[in-house]
């Protein structure tokens, strides 16, 4: 069995699949920020929409993750309400429609409110041992990259700066 095997019952770490598809998912957060922000004023419009819909998507896939945890649980985790979890699993969700229908400047401030509030639920949640070892290692990593890509297309668009 290879080493980063998926293996519920002993989750050791972070399966490096798991890190790698992570960091490839930074590849279009990386690449519609430029978008957004380049010359073509047109093109750059088109990008932000598809960067603040892209961050819906990757906003919904992580309350998702937080089903998984109730379905699946940490061997070992203490008890917890499963019904109030799963709640808070479709919070993202919803948070990510809210940015997908306000305008795109105010999106990348709900995107990034979004982020922030799911990483430190999270963080709140491996700290009562709900979550594998090294999980929010790789959760504050990639939000990390997410909230300071997306704060740099909303800043350099609120001073009006576009590269090319």
């Amino acid at each position: 069995m290879a080493s980063d095997a998926y293996n519920p019952a002993v989750p050791a770490r972070v399966p490096a699949f798991a890190v790698l598809l992570g960091v490839a998912g930074l590849i279009p957060f990386v690449v519609l920020t430029f978008g957004a922000i380049g010359v073509n004023v047109a093109l750059g419009e088109r990008m932000l929409r598809w960067l603040v819909a892209y961050g819906a998507v990757i906003l919904a896939f992580l309350g998702g993750v937080q089903w998984g945890f109730v379905l699946q649980p940490v061997p070992g985790a203490p008890a917890v309400n499963p019904r109030a979890r799963l709640g808070f699993g479709v919070t993202p969700s919803l948070i990510g429609f809210v940015a997908l229908v306000v305008t795109p400047w105010i999106g990348l401030g709900v995107l990034m409110a979004g982020f922030i509030f799911t990483t430190i639920s999270e963080a709140e949640a491996n700290r009562r041992g709900l979550l594998p070892p090294g999980y929010m290692l790789l959760r504050w990593a990639l939000t990390g990259v997410v909230v300071i890509l997306l704060a740099v297309v909303m800043f350099l668009r609120a001073v009006g700066a576009h590269f090319g």
